[in-house]
Formats: structure tokens, C-alpha cells, sequence
């Protein structure tokens, strides 16, 4: 395992950090006693930083690792969990949510506490909450040791929220699609200039980088002459940037991690070729001119109080649009998201532009507009045409026995 300083208190850590927010599920709770293993296996091979937050899994996700960290790993990683601006009324809940947090990882201290997803009016909000303060008392009081914050506004907001306080390390969204949204590039170096730790989220655009690739962008990487994954690609080019301390990958898959400890080995700053760093960008301009919607598959802007899976709907309308299999995914969808599988839609048809989603989701996407252009696209007579053929052909559930 590589290791990188964090400029401002010398820790150590991992250049590759486990996320805690897409574990592996059965039905829609986290598999525990996987969840556990994995989270052990990335830690007995090097990795020493873990990052959660209250949203993910619904809640979970926290409670989870804290299990996971019994048995003596506790000692051996450094916890990142958050401070949501969207679950806070008032300021008397951010001591209140912090013991919680506490309690739910079984810890007395976490060892770095960020603000989450801070944009210009959320940083604002947590200003008029005097946040800083609670960060400080917080500090004191031993249950924080560092105090950092993730983003996904704009850079002129990041930039003043990296000035506006003596911040150990930040968190944004990288990756060789998003060069220029949010943070981006020059946020990275901006924060890194200010002696910023820079954790990056979301390496591979929610798996979108590492799974089945468009045809295009198979080919580049094919021609290449280099015997990599996507995954592996996608991870060096991040890694390449000496400004980044930490890159987290969800990752929910033993082959998953062991590939992403193997290229953590290897992965140096400024280690990439022009050659190799051409190819990247060869594969980005091709992702780029066939997606459609630019969705992490976060889950932010879960529950839809009208019941539409948005991530579920964004990711198969960009599958439908990079590759050529048309009538595939739209039977996918209609098995998926139409009621053919549960019984339950939860297709873009149902939106009724109440906006809530818009809200919360940390790429700024007009949901509602998008799930419109969705609708046209995949809730048209053509899937309503398959959906019986689709039913015939799907297995009957067993006969119920006295």
C-alpha cells in the first residue's frame, strides 16, 4: 500500500480509502456479515481511512461500521464520518447528531469531521449555525480530532470556504469526466496550495467507468497496448495528481478490492505517460458525447415521496444512450422500473415535479426536467408494447403449498 502525508497533522493515510456509502446489500439492507469482511479485508491489506456519513444506506451505514471496526480494527484506521446541512433545523442538533454518530460507531472521537456537501447556501446556513464554533468546542471536547468538509458547489464558493477556516482536508468529486465541475482541477490545486489534505469521492462516476463501456471507449482502451481495466485506468489518472492525499472507492465486491489495492501499489503521482494520459482523455471526449444525464447514482435525492427510483432511472437511461442495445435496456427498464419485477413502479412517469430531489442532489441536476426528457424516451407505448411479451417470458413464482 502507498501512503500519503497529510500536510497539517502528519497522519499517514492510504491512498486508498474504503467509502461505507454502496456496500453490498441483500434486498435493500446492507449485508452485514459481508459489509464486515470486506471492510476488514481492505484494512488487513494496508488501507487505514474509512469514510461514512449519516444518509448513506438509509441510516445504516454508520452502525454498520462500527461493528466492523470491533475486534481491535478500531485502532488501526482513521474514521471520516459527516455533518449534513440538510438534516439540521437548528443549532442544538449538531451536538445532538454528533454523540449520535458517536454512539452508532461505537468510538468516543472521530478522527476527521467534515461538513457534508457544502454548496454556497449550505455553507451559508452552517455559518448562521456558527458551525465553527461547534467544530472547535467539538475539537476540545476530544470527539473530533480534525475538522474538514466535502463539496460539491461551484468553485468560487469552494475556494471561500477553504479560506474561511484552518481546515486539515477537503472532499470533492474528481474524476477524468469532471476535470472542470465543481471543484475541479483547480479547486484541487487551490486546496492543495493551502496545505489541504484532498480526499476525492467518486473516482469512477459511480461505477459508470468501471462497468460496461461504451463501444467507443472500449476500443480506445483496447488500442492502447496497455492490459488495464477500466477501473484501473480510471484510478491511476486520479492518483496521477500528486495534490490528492486519499481516493475513496465504494467498493462492494472482494474482486473489487483486491484490484484496487493491487493498482494502489503502483499508482505514483505523476507516474502517467503523455501517451497514457491522451488515451484517458480520447475515452472521456466518448463517454462525454453519449451521456445524457451526468448522475452518480449517490442517492441524495432518495425517497421520492411519488415513489421514482431517480438513480435507477438516470442509470438506465445513460446505458440506453451509449450503448447499442436499444430494445435490451428498454426491456431492462420495464422490468426494473415499470412493475414488471416487483409489482410496484417506480418509473419517471410518476414524477410530479414537486422538486424536493432538486434540493439535494450534489450534482445540481434538474431532476424533474430530466425525468421528463426519461418519460419520452422510455415510458413510451414502445416499452408499454414489450411489457406483456416481457411477462409471459419472465419465471412464475412457485405455487404456495398448504
Amino acid at each position: 500500500m502507498q501512503y500519503r502525508t497529510v500536510p497539517k497533522n502528519g497522519d499517514k493515510l492510504s491512498v486508498l480509502g474504503f467509502g461505507c456509502m454502496r456496500l453490498p446489500q441483500k434486498g435493500r439492507k446492507i449485508d452485514q456479515e459481508r459489509a464486515i469482511k470486506q471492510i476488514r479485508l481492505a484494512i488487513d491489506h494496508g488501507v487505514n481511512y474509512v469514510d461514512t456519513a449519516v444518509p448513506y444506506h438509509g441510516g445504516e451505514s454508520e452502525t454498520l461500521l462500527g461493528k466492523a471496526l470491533q475486534d481491535g480494527y478500531r485502532d488501526k484506521v482513521k474514521i471520516a464520518t459527516k455533518l449534513s446541512p440538510f438534516l439540521l433545523n437548528n443549532p442544538e442538533d449538531m451536538p445532538k447528531i454528533l454523540e449520535s454518530q458517536l454512539e452508532k460507531l461505537q468510538t468516543d472521537h472521530s478522527d476527521y469531521y467534515l461538513l457534508h456537501a457544502l454548496d454556497g447556501e449550505s455553507w451559508k446556513k452552517m455559518q448562521g449555525f456558527e458551525v465553527l464554533k461547534f467544530l472547535d468546542k467539538a475539537k476540545a471536547d476530544g470527539k473530533i480530532v480534525n475538522a474538514g468538509f466535502s463539496f460539491h458547489g461551484g468553485l468560487r464558493d469552494f475556494k471561500e470556504i477553504v479560506d474561511a477556516n484552518d481546515w486539515v482536508m477537503c472532499q470533492i468529486q474528481y474524476n477524468f469526466l469532471d476535470e472542470n465541475l465543481q471543484a475541479g482541477t483547480a479547486g484541487l490545486k487551490y486546496a492543495a496550495s493551502k496545505r489541504l489534505a484532498v480526499m476525492i469521492m467518486e473516482p469512477l462516476r459511480g461505477g459508470v467507468l468501471a462497468g460496461k463501456l461504451p463501444r467507443e471507449a472500449k476500443k480506445i482502451y483496447g488500442a492502447s497496448g496497455y492490459q488495464r481495466s477500466p477501473a484501473e485506468w480510471a484510478l491511476r489518472w486520479v492518483w496521477n495528481h500528486p495534490e490528492v492525499t486519499v481516493v475513496l472507492s465504494g467498493m462492494n465486491a472482494e474482486s473489487q478490492i483486491m484490484e484496487n489495492l493491487k493498482t494502489a501499489e503502483t499508482a505514483l503521482p505523476n507516474s502517467m505517460s503523455p501517451n497514457e494520459l491522451a488515451v484517458v482523455h480520447k475515452v472521456a471526449a466518448a463517454y462525454k458525447r453519449l451521456m445524457k444525464v451526468p448522475c452518480t447514482g449517490c442517492g441524495y435525492c432518495m425517497p421520492c415521496p411519488q415513489g421514482v427510483n431517480i438513480p435507477n432511472n438516470f442509470n438506465i437511461y445513460n446505458q440506453y444512450n451509449m450503448f447499442d442495445e436499444k430494445i435490451k435496456t428498454r426491456g431492462i427498464y420495464a422490468v426494473m422500473l415499470m412493475g414488471l419485477m416487483s409489482g410496484e413502479p417506480a418509473d419517471a412517469s410518476l414524477c410530479m415535479n414537486c422538486g424536493k430531489c432538486v434540493t439535494h442532489c450534489p450534482q445540481h441536476i434538474d431532476i424533474p426536467e430530466e425525468l421528463k426528457a426519461v418519460k419520452g424516451t422510455l415510458c413510451n407505448w414502445q416499452t408499454k408494447a414489450m411489457m406483456p411479451i416481457i411477462k409471459r417470458m419472465m419465471p412464475k413464482s412457485p405455487a404456495k403449498k398448504d
